[in-house]
């Protein structure tokens, strides 16, 4: 497995932030992220699931495996608990592994996620058959109108070849989709939470994110203004500024 920690020595005795990506996508969309985090006195710990970036194997079929995987590499790194921060996929995930595994948690932040993620059929079909069409709608959805990126787009970058989108982005789709026990397992969640949302996201509409966030029981939300679904690049500053303020209280 591969993991980006902002260049550093984990140490034990520093809290730990890990970061989850999103469906097809590595730790490379938290490189505005990593390093904030760092210099705020965390260990940062941004993950390549199985399959994804750097790290090898096939990848995770489910919701469930993914959050024994993330269970496994904190008992791998002695860490008693961590600071979870997710993104899309990466919210079920986190809710997932919050209410399964309450002690190795020590607080989550959702970002642009629900308990559910279905997945357009079209884009199902699409990413199963390795069609590029597959990002094409992935980028209509994921962004706030008509935004560019220095450089290109960065999902574009991650995702480039018809093996990826078939082996990788398919079945965390897939997984998405499959997940149906969300809204149970946010009634286990007892750790403080703060539920990230855009105002402008078509993936995950805010009133939906609201709804999601009244049925945990310890949580706040922070609602970003002008911004779709990719938190993480439309709006990195202001987001990491919150999440930094709510992990420090």
């Amino acid at each position: 497995m591969f993991v980006s920690t902002a260049g550093l020595q984990i140490d034990i005795q520093k809290p730990t932030i890990l970061l989850m990506h999103g469906s097809g996508l590595s730790h490379i969309v938290w490189s505005l992220h990593e390093q904030f985090y760092s210099s705020q006195g965390f260990n940062v710990l941004a993950v390549d699931l199985p399959g994804h970036g750097d790290s090898e194997g096939p990848s995770l079929s489910s919701i469930q495996e993914i959050s024994d995987w993330v269970k496994d590499l904190a008992n791998e790194l002695n860490l008693k608990k961590i600071n979870f921060i997710g993104h899309s996929q990466g919210c079920l995930v986190g809710i997932d592994f919050a209410s399964r595994y309450p002690e190795l948690i020590e607080r989550l932040v959702l970002v642009a996620g629900s308990y559910k993620l279905p997945v357009n059929q079209d884009l199902l079909d699409l990413a199963e058959a390795g069609d590029e069409k597959a990002l094409l709608l992935m980028m209509k959805w994921g962004y706030e109108g008509s935004k560019a990126f220095i450089g290109g787009n960065p999902v574009k970058k991650i995702i480039n070849s018809t093996r990826e989108i078939r082996e990788i982005l398919y079945v965390d789709l897939r997984a998405c989709n499959n997940y149906k026990s969300g809204k149970d397992s946010l009634e286990k969640i007892n750790c403080s939470t703060l539920c990230i949302f855009g105002d402008l996201d078509k993936m995950v509409p805010l009133e939906v994110g609201n709804k999601m966030a009244e049925k945990i029981k310890n949580s706040k939300v922070k609602v970003i203004t002008n911004c779709g679904h990719m938190i993480i690049f439309e709006r990195a500053f202001e987001m990491r500024k919150s999440v930094i303020e709510f992990l420090k209280k």
